[in-house]
């Protein structure tokens, strides 16, 4: 078997193995079961006393949405606020200047909502102080909350009738104490060892092998990357991302950012199952969404392993693969590989430029964000697929003439609606900004010229990917874009607030009105939903709503590519 494509089945197998026994640990912790790491109840007493919580009074839905919004607005300003005056502040060596209001406000945003979109070149971007207290502050905060949100969902699925939902600050505090902090310290030691820097001094100044001066960036790296990846953020301390040899410097970091960026994702997965006590049920959907993912991945690696036909017909030999935009350190399946699992997730970290990939490359990746449910961000990533569930539920029950129910509750109109319009926001936050950005682009080229290196189809793909990164919360681009303008920072701002806040409050909403309705235990006639069929069920919601929504699009820009090269 070729050594690489083995590499990859190491990670993942290692990450599955791994995450099984995290995800229990993880059931223990939200339920306050006793765990060896009680010893950090000193010190999140503390943060509470601090922050003024009674970690103690339990919460409704609405309760713990208030919370969450209230905080992140706060996160908001203080971010905004370092950003614009950066160029003031200290800790900045290389005297990297403020931002501009609108690029501000994308960034702040951006890693706010677990994005991590960059209009901006890390290094070049900001000071260590922004790094510090903005980025890699808002990469624990944001990853936290979408971990608590996910959990009260948890709370109420569990069989019975209850308003309270546990308390969202504990949660949170849980999140990072016990699970973000711990493993992002082992992680960010590996990469120190490694070889990514971890200092607070300036550039370096070098000689290249050509007698050429100049100036190689550094700082406060390795504990940046390591949260950018287990929090499922993505943003690079360096404008290359993990592709630079600083971000992930061996093939050892890259499978370790690689196995940590997908691993809360699927353990949060068993956690579900372990946390109501049916294991089987978390079990189908790792199923549903291990199937999607290779659906994605096979493709992928299979285009990039053999190269670009266009090359290939000019007589260049391509045994390595599509190498353009590769690192020759990693090579091509390692780098499809990353292209998917930080596409079916909410991470935009790339090891490759995936602007650079084959067209069936850059549709796969495009489909892991439009489908959006495939493991998926921490905590969101659950969320979006509880969402596909109940549509499969009541699709379900409309077939067989029952009413719906999911975990002894009944499945109503209400439930309905709000799954509905969560799962249709997603496709038309991205279909219709990239339509109004074509629509400028088409209105006046010359003046937007700068948008785009490549018009036409691939053109079109950039934009696409712009907005569906946006929506999906990943943050990663297709770089042929130039997306510091205004526009670009606006319109994708406010994709990434409504893409972001509200399909957290459309499950949990949905959750909180199923946790107050009456339990009906199940007998014979109840639609099982931790079988096979019911996965087939589920998955093909999913793949539906993805096919109408954009295949469309996705024809005249990767499909309508791939077909020129032959």
């Amino acid at each position: 078997m070729n050594k690489e494509l083995l590499g990859i089945l190491v990670v993942f197998g290692a990450t599955v193995l791994l995450a099984l026994p995290l995800g229990r640990y993880l059931a223990t912790i939200y339920r306050g079961d006793k765990s060896w790491s009680d010893f950090l109840l000193p010190l999140e007493r503390l943060l509470y006393r601090l922050g003024g919580v009674r970690p103690e009074r339990e919460m409704t839905w609405q309760q713990h949405m208030l919370a969450l919004l209230a905080i992140n607005l706060v996160w908001f300003l203080f971010a905004l606020l370092v950003l614009c005056t950066q160029g003031s502040l200290p800790l900045n060596p290389d005297h990297n200047p403020s931002m501009t209001p609108d690029l501000a406000f994308n960034t702040a945003i951006s890693f706010l909502v677990n994005c991590n979109l960059q209009h901006y070149s890390g290094e070049s971007g900001l000071s260590y102080l922004s790094q510090i207290v903005v980025i890699m502050f808002l990469q624990f905060v944001s990853a936290a909350t979408g971990m608590a949100a996910c959990v009260v969902v948890f709370n109420a699925l569990k069989e019975g009738s209850t308003e309270k939902l546990g308390n969202f600050y504990t949660y949170f505090v849980r999140s990072i104490t016990r699970v973000l902090v711990p493993i992002s310290f082992l992680v960010a030691l590996v990469l120190v060892f490694q070889g990514s820097p971890m200092t607070m001094q300036g550039k370096a100044a070098l000689v290249t092998v050509q007698g050429d001066s100049t100036a190689v960036s550094r700082g406060p790296a390795a504990a940046m990357i390591a949260i950018k990846e287990l929090g499922t953020n993505g943003g690079g301390f360096f404008g290359a991302n993990s592709a630079h040899p600083l971000e992930n410097p061996t093939y050892i970091t890259n499978m370790v950012e690689n196995f940590v960026l997908v691993l809360i994702p699927i353990a949060l997965v068993f956690a579900f199952g372990y946390y109501i006590r049916r294991p089987r049920l978390s079990y189908m959907v790792f199923g549903v969404m291990t199937v999607g993912f290779l659906m994605l991945l096979a493709p992928t690696i299979y285009y990039e392993m053999h190269g670009n036909p266009a090359i290939a017909h000019m007589g260049a030999n391509q045994q390595l693969g599509a190498m353009e935009g590769k690192e020759i350190r990693l090579g091509a399946p390692a780098s499809a590989y990353w292209g998917i699992t930080n596409t079916i997730i909410s991470c935009g970290s790339v090891n490759s430029m995936h602007d650079s990939h084959m067209p069936i490359s850059g549709m796969c990746e495009l489909l892991g964000m439009m489908t959006n449910a495939f493991y998926g961000g921490v905590g969101v990533g659950f969320l979006n697929f509880f969402v596909f569930v109940i549509i499969a539920v009541f699709i379900s029950g409309l077939m067989v003439g029952r009413t719906p129910e999911f975990l002894g509750k009944k499945i109503e109109a209400r439930e309905m609606k709000i799954a509905i319009i969560v799962a249709l926001l997603h496709p038309l936050l991205i279909l219709a900004g990239t339509a109004l950005a074509t629509h400028l682009y088409a209105g006046n080229p010359t003046e937007y010229a700068a948008w785009l290196n490549n018009p036409g189809y691939h053109g079109f793909s950039e934009m696409l990917y712009e907005y569906t990164s946006s929506a999906a919360n990943n943050g990663s681009g297709f770089e042929g874009l130039g997306d510091n303008t205004p526009w670009w920072n606006i319109s994708t701002g406010v994709v990434l607030l409504l893409s972001r806040f509200l399909p957290i409050i459309g499950p949990v909403a949905i959750a909180g009105l199923l946790a107050r309705k009456k339990y009906i235990p199940e007998s014979a006639g109840t639609l099982r939903t931790d079988t096979g069929t019911f996965g087939i069920m589920v998955f093909f919601v999913i793949w539906i709503i993805a096919a109408l929504a954009f295949f469309p699009a996705l024809a005249l820009g990767p499909l309508a590519e791939h077909f020129t090269l032959y």
